[in-house]
């Protein structure tokens, strides 16, 4: 069985697609917030700015801020009513046009998320934790390509950053659903700089750095989530999972309720887990480093 992001032709990019600027409610400029990932070693962002009509529903065009080793992918953080709890909805696109038109009277989240889908953008459900989605919700966009399993924003300034219990909820339904991990940086803290930016990130496997090509290849699963390790390798061969990554603690396989298979050991790079347990399943590996940073797969259908 092969494992799309680690076969697919291409290398991989690092990128952070869930950011803001001062065409909504960031504190620095688009520009400036361009600047920030690209000296920071990053290959591509997404200015997700909040699309909504306090803030004349920008898709901010990035074009200007590309260079030949850094490119921009356009989106937005898309609102509507409403949760099940009564919030807005949060949904966040990736690879919308300039031109994607405003909300309509009386849009509901599903309608938006379903009008962003179409537009040809990927869509994820962000911070779930952060204001408590319901799996009514998520059912309620099914199109969704991705769970925020990691929003580190919310992580640092509420302490709400998880969404693995969500997406393994998502999972257990049998719907087949991508794991990510952003930085949603508002540079809320200047005199702390970074504190919200640089935490969450996405390694996505395309045969170009342009934003066409990232955005297919994410639609497809081709990437890897991380916090700092790095995943180099999954391969499933016969009835063990190969995985390759930079030093561990722990390497796990997880899946439904409390199935796992794991190897501990403090400089693990490799490791060989069985994987009948899921059959007929899902599974998704989890690398812990020393310093407890995580990077989460894409999950594995048996």
């Amino acid at each position: 069985m092969q494992v799309e992001a680690f076969t697919a032709p291409g290398r991989f990019y690092r990128g952070n697609l869930h950011t803001h600027s001062t065409r909504s409610d960031g504190k620095l400029t688009p520009e400036e917030v361009c600047k920030r990932y690209r000296e920071r070693g990053y290959d591509f962002i997404c200015l997700s700015d909040h699309f909504m009509e306090h803030y004349d529903y920008p898709i901010v065009d990035t074009t200007d801020y590309r260079t030949d080793r850094f490119t921009t992918i356009l989106g937005a953080e898309c609102h509507a009513p409403a949760t099940e709890r009564g919030e807005k909805w949060h949904i966040l696109a990736v690879g919308l046009p300039l031109d994607f038109p405003p909300n309509r009277d009386g849009e509901t989240g599903a309608q938006l998320a379903q009008r962003c889908l179409d537009a040809g953008a990927f869509v994820a459900i962000p911070h779930p934790e952060w204001y408590g989605l319901t799996a009514g919700d998520a059912a309620s966009i099914p199109g969704a390509h991705a769970v925020e399993v990691y929003n580190h924003t919310s992580q640092v300034l509420n302490g709400r950053g998880g969404g693995s219990y969500y997406l393994d909820d998502i999972l257990n339904t049998g719907r087949r659903i991508g794991a990510l991990a952003c930085d949603d940086a508002h540079w809320v803290v200047e005199a702390d700089r970074n504190r919200d930016a640089f935490g969450g990130w996405v390694m996505v496997k395309a045969e170009a750095n342009e934003p066409q090509a990232l955005v297919d290849a994410l639609k497809q699963g081709r990437y890897y989530s991380s916090q700092g390790p790095l995943i180099e390798n999954v391969v499933v061969d016969g009835d063990f999972v190969e995985i390759a990554c930079s030093p561990a603690f722990q390497v796990s396989l997880v899946g439904r309720a409390s199935k796992n298979e794991k190897i501990s050991g403090l400089g693990t790079t490799s490791a060989r887990l069985p994987w009948r347990k899921f059959e007929g399943d899902w599974c998704r590996l989890v690398v812990i480093d020393e310093a407890g940073k995580i990077a989460w797969s894409n999950p594995i259908y048996f």
